[in-house]
């Protein structure tokens, strides 16, 4: 399964989703760009460079502009390095990132990191604290072009400090063939999967990441369908507040006890993971699986003739709201030549060919208005995954975050298991989180 980091500390609670962290080929060798006090011609390398097994790349020092990407998106990363390059007369080196979140940081520190990075959203908060990312010139009215809570995601204490390019949240994939119509609720899918695994043309009700130590990111919807539910309250101004953790309110206890209840009746367990998730829907033994675009592939070339809706709703609560999660370009606070960073990320990002070729990859709905609409009018899974995701909220970007995906995966794993009641659970997560967050 294509996975998505969620957070420095995500690695025991959220092994899903994880857009960065792409390995490469073996290393390139990139051309000169020209003496220093010379002439340069308008370059790039042509094709990204790979630093060798995890280290991270090398800055040329005499590069005008150098950009950090992942293995995935690098091809069309550099297909616009190539040209913007040859604009402005200027040299473009594009670089593979094994670990772009903690490379770039450690690099910044020393003077040698990228002038442009591609990363999540969610990574902005740790970023600004740290000082390794400058504010983006983005005029409103070229951010008006992008869908709201694309920009919503960009923003950290009331600034911009990035474009968006792709917008991803999980909804339900069901199969068809079973399945022709999804069920609104929770109880109409258990009571659809139990039916099919009872008539022999199943074998589990749902597929879903939970694993031994949780998954955060999985969890969550759960919690959010009820409307005092969730993980940090939100601030009047709209921003998530650090210092109200509310993974234990009675709500969020609600939504743990759906967990439980779906752990007792065999529906979600510990033992599906990002090992097998993909594979219980592609081989039917699970008629219906709950994950997000990056399933898709797998899924067409099983032959499953699949439908995309958004999560179900539960009894007492309203809809299941999934996390959004923002993919965008981001200018470093140590840019070499700061204002050819803000030229490429403010004029190239927000067009409508680049959020295009950026789509390609990984088929997450474009985050500018009129790249999604052409693609939306061809694709219905693209469509179908914008719908899904439409009422969700832009995970955090605040660096409380990364004391809350360990916890809070492994209290709801525990919840699933039977281990522990919700409430003991969840009032534990929520005293090892705040003190987590207190030791900053």
């Amino acid at each position: 399964m294509h996975k998505r980091a969620l957070g420095a500390a995500a690695v025991t609670g959220v092994a899903a989703l994880a857009l960065s962290a792409c390995g490469g080929s073996s290393p390139t060798t990139p051309s000169d760009t020209g003496a220093a006090g010379t002439s340069k011609a308008a370059t790039t390398t042509g094709v990204p460079e790979t630093p060798s097994g995890t280290a991270a790349p090398v800055r040329d020092a005499n590069v005008d502009l150098v950009i950090w990407t992942d293995a995935d998106r690098s091809k069309a990363v550099q297909k616009y390095a190539d040209q913007f390059a040859a604009e402005n007369g200027v040299t473009v080196k594009v670089q593979i990132s094994t670990d772009t979140r903690a490379q770039f940081k450690d690099a910044t520190k020393v003077g040698k990191g990228p002038d442009v990075i591609v990363g999540a959203h969610d990574w902005l908060g740790e970023l600004v604290q740290n000082s390794t990312v400058a504010p983006v010139n983005l005029s409103s009215d070229v951010a008006a072009k992008f869908l709201p809570k694309a920009i919503e995601a960009t923003k950290f204490n009331g600034q911009s400090y990035g474009v968006p390019y792709a917008v991803e949240n999980i909804g339900l994939m069901y199969n068809k063939d079973l399945v022709p119509n999804p069920p609104k609720t929770m109880d109409e899918l258990v009571a659809t999967g139990e039916k099919l695994v009872k008539e022999g043309k199943a074998k589990q009700v749902l597929s879903q990441f939970v694993s031994k130590v949780g998954n955060a990111y999985f969890a969550y919807p759960y919690l959010s369908a009820f409307p005092e539910g969730g993980i940090f309250a939100i601030k009047p101004n709209g921003d998530y507040d650090p210092n109200k953790v509310i993974v234990n309110t009675p709500d969020s206890v609600k939504g743990g006890d759906v967990l439980a209840e779906l752990g007792k009746k065999k529906v979600l367990s510990t033992n599906v993971d990002d090992t097998n998730q993909d594979a219980l829907f592609d081989t039917k033994a699970a008629p219906f699986m709950i994950s997000g675009p990056w399933s898709v592939a797998k899924a067409k070339e099983a032959g499953i003739n699949y439908g995309i809706a958004p999560l179900p709703s539960l009894t007492g609560g309203g809809a299941m709201r999934p996390f959004l999660g923002v993919q965008m370009f981001y200018v470093s606070s140590k840019a070499k030549n700061a204002a050819l960073a803000q030229e490429f990320v403010t004029n190239y990002i927000p067009r409508k060919d680049v959020q295009l070729a950026l789509f390609e990859v990984g088929k997450r709905p474009p985050a500018l208005k009129e790249a999604y609409a052409e693609v939306a009018a061809s694709d219905p899974d693209v469509k179908a995954w914008y719908e899904a995701g439409v009422d969700g909220s832009p995970m955090p970007n605040i660096p409380a975050m990364n004391s809350v995906w360990g916890p809070f995966g492994q209290a709801t794993a525990d919840i699933i298991a039977g281990k522990a009641g919700a409430k003991e659970r969840l009032d534990a997560a929520a005293k090892e989180i705040t003190a987590n967050i207190a030791k900053g």
